[in-house]
């Protein structure tokens, strides 16, 4: 059987900016996504702190060491500059597999840098 499980959480980084008139993603600094195992392209989930939004997109890459985190697109109305959010990408496994599978989550200090 396979189940569904964490893979990688950016826990508490701040909203950088907030683009609605972009095509739709979630843009990352290069160095948040390498230190969390997270890839361009990635399916993720989006938890708002500041106002209990959950949404999913994808991620593209931002500058390395930018501490960018920009809400693009529709995904620009969930969240506001400054709001605190959760990044969670899971993975699909086989049940014993996933009971050792350890998922990387990282911290980010303010400036959301590492």
């Amino acid at each position: 059987m396979d189940i569904e499980i964490l893979k990688s959480k950016i826990h508490r980084i701040v909203i950088t900016e907030a683009n609605l008139n972009y095509v739709g993603s979630l843009t990352l600094d290069e160095d948040l996504m390498d230190a969390a195992n997270m890839i361009e392209n990635e399916k993720v989930q989006i938890v708002n702190v500041n106002n209990g939004a959950r949404i999913e997109t994808y991620i593209i890459k931002g500058k390395r060491g930018s501490g960018i985190c920009c809400l693009n697109g529709p995904a620009a109305r969930q969240g506001a500059t400054g709001d605190i959010v959760i990044v969670i990408s899971y993975a699909t496994m086989d049940f014993e597999q996933a009971k050792k599978f350890k998922p990387w989550i990282i911290f980010p200090k303010e400036g959301n840098v590492l």
